[in-house]
């Protein structure tokens, strides 16, 4: 049996479709996204001004499915099992930050986060880039969902769990921690319209770095998301 055999063998089936997919999509998305790169240029003659529009529009979309490909990727490696994580001191407190600074979802609607953390350091062990991308999903994903003007808090702060002291992030309005880290048995909602893959990769992602996240459903809404991460062991 060759090595890629044995790695398609090892791999599970969700993950060996999802590579396919990924693999048998992503050429025809680049060559159309070329093309209509071309004629919005106008590259291959002059467009009227209803014509460039239409093919403005067709190219946002088609750059949409192109983060929808790069997502299925990414989606299809977290679920092929245990990534090389790279060990990197992560402190949750600048990196939330920029999520806040970064995420603009809901200003337009008088909707705003809002960072505290208590005192103390907050430092966890692993991908930086990787869990940027997954606490900023689920803050635009609890800031989508806003349906008034108001603040949505984001705490970060240190709880025991499981006997072991642990990085604990809190995303929600009129936020309740105790309440809402006392739910242990919630669960994540990853299937919401509009985000394409982001929480099912942020789920994911958090998962592979040995934490947890789960919500508090508000009716039909996400409501409030709880993320516990494991700190980062102290090195003598």
């Amino acid at each position: 049996m060759t090595d890629v055999d044995e790695i398609r063998k090892e791999r599970p089936p969700q993950a060996e479709l999802l590579s396919l997919a990924v693999h048998e999509l992503r050429t025809p998305v680049t060559v159309v996204s070329g093309y209509l790169r071309m004629l919005a240029r106008q590259q291959v003659g002059p467009l009227s001004e209803r014509q460039q529009k239409l093919v403005e529009e067709a190219e946002r979309s088609c750059g949409r499915l192109s983060s929808l490909v790069a997502e299925l990727g990414e989606l299809a490696n977290l679920d092929a099992g245990p990534l090389p994580l790279p060990k990197q001191d992560v402190a949750l407190g600048p990196l939330l930050e920029e999520a806040v600074a970064r995420v603009d979802e809901g200003r337009d609607r008088g909707v705003q986060a809002a960072l505290s953390a208590t005192p103390g350091e907050t430092v966890v062990s692993g991908d930086r880039a990787r869990l940027s991308a997954a606490l900023s999903s689920l803050l635009l994903a609890v800031l989508r969902e806003q349906t008034s003007a108001g603040e949505v808090a984001v705490r970060l702060g240190v709880r025991e769990s499981e006997g072991r002291r642990v990085a604990a992030v809190a995303i929600g309005r009129d936020l309740d921690p105790d309440h809402l880290f006392g739910a242990s048995g919630g669960v994540l909602n990853e299937f919401r319209g509009g985000l394409g893959l982001a929480l099912p990769i942020a789920r994911r992602i958090i998962d592979q770095h040995g934490g947890r996240v789960w919500s508090l459903a508000d009716g039909r809404l996400l409501g409030a998301v709880a993320v516990l991460l494991p700190l980062r062991e102290n090195r003598s």
